[in-house]
């Protein structure tokens, strides 16, 4: 009747698991629609764009030159056209990329002015015009010149004078040698656009003919009627039949046509306010560069054309630029990656044998370990995968509420996060770690077998005793997720969720899963302890004994290894710190197999662009790829001084010219600029700060203040010398190794929290056991269930690491000297810290006088 009554309880549970299966089958299906792909599974360009305030102020002061001397003015006009611009540059933006036709893109607004634009599946020719077209203001202007522009010029040119950085060419000036250097030295536009002006009402400009001259004009500041690209309405291309010379043919606004108009006829000839008998050239200017300068035969109305020296693609370009309207201030690109869609490809085969790999491993472990008990756990794991989705749709939302993120769902809608490479590794290693709640129930279950109870009461007893452990634990790794979402960005914030999702549903599996199967298929009154593998009998390690060697010999090694790091970061910060950290360009290359140019002979090739790049070949299983780094970018002077600014586009071409019989084709470019490498760094930094600040405040309050302290020096010992190991086995720290830390910092806690768990657990039954011996009681009885957790996890990692490729071999092979370490310092490093800190004497907790398994 007992078991009866047990039954019928738990239909709510059912339930429940019914619903969340229900949920995870509507997510998830069709699977082309609602699985959605991030481009490093998908191949695409990812583009983080923000305001140049640098460009920005130079346009300012080129407009009123009294200002040059005026910073804090300058500074006021900056912020007011930047106040509310937001909306409008990812409404131009998002018409920009709509016209290049790019599949399912991705606009999304972010802090500082900034945006992310990502295009699914983009290859190396969109890429290239994207770049360029995002970064092209297009403001349209049409401005009157000089009422004596022809005299002027025709006095410039008899004099032996040329503008800074160009020099004297017939009936023009072509630019001088030097004009790359000069023309990125502050105050240039306000110094050119006031040569030899006639007065401060008129600019200095120069129109190219198509051949390389470049011919004077002195152009208005302003012109009244004021006609702009806002009052246009459309452009496109037309080419003259008779020449078939290109144009941009445009129509205008009703109240623009009205101006133009206007504008128009007062400057005709014999116009009413120009008596002459030839019009005024009317300077058609587009982001401050001269277009052309026409003469106005006869007034305009709403249409008309912009000529110029244009290519077919120049033209379609402008046409595009000019429908989608004027940015509000200029942009440009703080970063950049492209992945070859090929290589997401490669990417998903390797996370889905990963997945299952980690999967079989630790599903066979189990059932060998604990056998029945342990089947039990395969089903609940089997669940954490087919539960997921649900999980990740509840944590999407709850985490968006720190931070809004539209590819990461959440926002109250059903859709799925973005799955990204980050993501299946979360998804891996949280099944490594899926299993640690049962371990815990099913130790704690052994322990009341051998007290003498029933199977009924053991199954009570162990899971209510392993809960406040599991709870704990589960938590401060949902605590790590929740900084990695906040702080991190795109992938980093998918594997945050992964994790976070796989924390959540494995904790209802392991609670509330295996104990209704348990419930329904376990006699309560039978007395057979289950058939369990034991690793350590009874083990009586005096761990204690030597704190002081383990300790000391941790921390000497974390000195050693920090003080290598800080040499070798010294020395080349460029080879310890990836680009997403120090800023710079990272490219890898597929290349022919057969052929492998030696590392010098590339690095000559490069040497008069970046004699310091680093250059190294990545062996993976049956593959060779090329990685070079430089620390150029479309920002340093050398980059600006490339066609196109595109560091990645010139290295290619200069290997594919050197060395054609590699073949060698772009894998991946990562592109990113000093200043988002440099809140990387900082936001990467406050991170493990936050989490490790985090860790300690909760340890502490659940417990007490010395057993936070034990447990945040464990997390820092691990963090350290893991950043220290991994470093010293040559390889670059990236944004995607600090998340690795965190990582480690939210699961060494863990095994930290149940050793602790015992011990006061201990304390509360124990009056009598001095506290160092009582602590190594402690320990001895955890010590089977932290192996046991720590070599599934280790299998799951070890997955990743066979198979992962890039940045996921990064962090499974930092994880694995995290899991390692954890280990270790869970019984070597944080309770000798929390023993010291109570110099020995037992901490008080409230007594309880509940019977307790021996």
């Amino acid at each position: 009747m007992a078991k009866d009554s047990v039954v019928r309880n738990n239909i709510w549970k059912w339930l429940t698991l019914a619903l969340i299966a229900a949920v995870s089958i509507y997510v998830c299906n069709p699977p082309k629609e609602k699985i959605r792909l991030g481009l490093d599974l998908n191949g695409g360009t990812s583009f983080t764009l923000g305001v140049d305030t640098e460009k920005l102020a130079e346009s300012i002061i080129a407009e009123d030159p009294a200002l040059v001397d005026n910073p804090e003015a300058v500074q006021r006009k900056i912020d007011d056209t930047l106040q509310g611009c937001d909306d409008r540059i990812i409404q131009v933006i998002r018409r920009r990329v709509d016209a290049m036709g790019t599949n399912e893109p991705v606009i999304q607004g972010m802090k500082d002015h900034r945006l992310l634009v990502q295009l699914p599946g983009a290859d190396e020719n969109v890429r290239k015009a994207a770049k360029a077209n995002l970064q092209s203001a297009a403001f349209l202007e049409f401005r009157l010149t000089h009422p004596k522009n022809d005299q002027l010029v025709s006095k410039l040119l008899s004099k032996e004078v040329a503008p800074e950085g160009y020099e004297k060419s017939g009936s023009g000036y072509k630019r001088a040698a030097n004009f790359a250097e000069v023309s990125k030295t502050p105050g240039y536009a306000a110094r050119l656009a006031a040569f030899e002006v006639p007065d401060a009402r008129y600019s200095f400009m120069l129109e190219e003919n198509g051949k390389g001259v470049y011919v004077p004009n002195f152009v208005a500041r302003t012109t009244e009627p004021r006609v702009t690209g806002e009052d246009l309405e459309s452009a496109a291309v037309q080419r003259d039949p008779t020449t078939g010379q290109l144009s941009i043919g445009f129509s205008l606004s009703s109240e623009g046509g009205r101006k133009f108009s206007t504008l128009t006829r007062n400057y005709k000839a014999h116009g009413p306010k120009n008596p002459t008998d030839r019009g005024r050239q009317l300077a058609i200017i587009l982001d401050d560069t001269l277009i052309s300068a026409p003469v106005i035969n006869s007034e305009i109305g709403s249409r008309g054309e912009i000529t110029g020296h244009f290519t077919a693609a120049e033209a379609q370009k402008l046409a595009n630029e000019l429908n989608a309207g004027a940015l509000p201030a200029p942009m440009k690109i703080l970063a950049e990656t492209s992945v070859a869609p090929t290589v997401g490809e490669d990417a998903i085969h390797a996370g889905v044998i990963a997945a299952t790999l980690g999967f079989l491993l630790v599903a066979i472990f189990m059932f060998v370990y604990y056998w029945y008990t342990g089947l039990v756990a395969d089903v609940a794991l089997f669940l954490d995968v087919a539960l997921l989705p649900t999980a990740l749709v509840l944590c999407a939302n709850i985490l968006g509420v720190f931070a809004h993120d539209p590819s990461m769902g959440g926002g109250g809608s059903m859709q799925l996060p973005v799955l990204t490479m980050p993501g299946i590794a979360g998804l891996v290693l949280s099944l490594g770690m899926a299993v640690d709640a049962n371990v815990l129930i099913f130790e704690r279950i052994r322990e009341e077998f051998a007290a003498g109870r029933a199977a009924g009461t053991a199954i009570k007893n162990g899971y209510g005793r392993a809960f406040t452990a599991i709870f704990d634990s589960n938590l401060t790794t949902i605590i790590t997720g929740i900084i990695l979402f906040v702080v991190g960005t795109g992938p980093v914030r998918g594997f945050a969720i992964t994790l976070t999702a796989g924390v959540v549903i494995s904790m209802f599996t392991a609670v509330v899963v295996t104990r209704l199967i348990l419930d329904h298929v376990v006699d309560g009154s039978s007395t057979k302890p289950f058939k369990m593998m034991q690793l350590f009998k009874t083990p009586k390690f005096d761990f204690m004994k030597w704190t002081k060697f383990t300790v000391g010999g941790s921390f000497a090694i974390i000195a050693l290894t920090l003080i290598v790091f800080a040499i070798r970061l010294g020395v080349n910060k460029a080879s310890v710190l990836a680009v997403d950290l120090t800023g710079g360009t990272s490219i890898v290359y597929n290349m022919a197999q057969d052929q492998k140019p030696e590392v010098k002979n590339i690095r000559g090739a490069l040497k008069d662009f970046d004699n310091a790049a680093i250059i190294q070949y990545q062996e993976g299983v049956g593959s060779r790829t090329l990685l070079v780094k430089t620390g150029e970018t479309a920002e340093t002077e050398k980059g600006k001084s490339l066609e196109g600014k595109d560091v990645g586009a010139f290295v290619t071409k200069t290997l594919n010219e050197k060395f054609p019989e590699a073949k060698f084709s772009v894998a991946s470019v990562d592109e990113v600029g000093s200043m988002i490498g440099a809140d990387l760094k900082k936001s990467g930094t406050y991170a493990v700060l936050f989490s490790l600040i985090a860790i300690l405040v909760y340890v502490g309050f659940r417990f007490e203040f010395g057993f936070g302290l034990g447990g945040l020096v464990a997390l820092a010992h691990d963090a350290l010398i893991t950043l220290g190991l991994y470093s010293i086995c040559g390889r670059q720290v990236s944004l995607i190794v600090v998340t690795a830390l965190l990582t480690i910092v939210g699961y060494s806690i863990n095994d930290t929290i149940v050793v602790f768990d015992r011990i006061r657990e201990k304390l509360r039954h124990d009056a009598k056991t001095p506290f160092i011996e009582l602590c190594n009681i402690a320990i001895n009885q955890c010590l089977s269930r932290t192996v046991i957790t720590s070599v599934t996890t280790f299998f799951a990692v070890f997955a990743l690491f066979a198979f992962g490729d890039g940045s996921i071999f990064d962090f499974a092979f930092a994880m694995l000297i995290g899991v390692v370490s954890g280990t270790y310092s869970s019984i070597f490093i944080a309770t000798p810290i929390m023993i010291w800190w109570y110099r020995g004497k037992r901490p008080e907790f409230e007594v309880e006088k509940t019977e307790e398994p021996k």
